[in-house]
């Protein structure tokens, strides 16, 4: 039986070039960037916390990281809202790594 995915977005402020690199890098193999220091993720819960544990790998206690699970009403509301393409729907079916 398949895993439950559900979509994540993660923002940070990292104060460290280098280490805001390393983020960057680690967080486009999990999802897409939607600006600057956001990213957009399909995750299963195993996903996340396997995501979650590398970046506290990665982080220091000066940066800033936000996880948050967006309920399946918020991801479809969020077309309304936003321009028609700002947030494709779409379920990723597979990972690029």
């Amino acid at each position: 039986m398949a895993e439950l995915h559900h979509w994540y977005m993660i923002a940070y402020d990292i104060r460290s070039p280098k280490r805001w690199r390393k983020v960057y890098k680690l967080l486009q193999g999990y999802g897409t960037r939607l600006q600057y220091s956001i990213f957009r993720c399909w995750l299963s819960p195993r996903e996340r916390e396997k995501l979650r544990w590398q970046l506290e790998s990665i982080l220091e206690a000066e940066d800033d990281l936000l996880l948050v699970r967006l309920s399946r009403q918020c991801v479809r509301d969020l077309p309304q809202y936003n321009r028609p393409d700002a947030w494709s729907t779409d379920e990723l079916p597979y990972r690029l790594l």
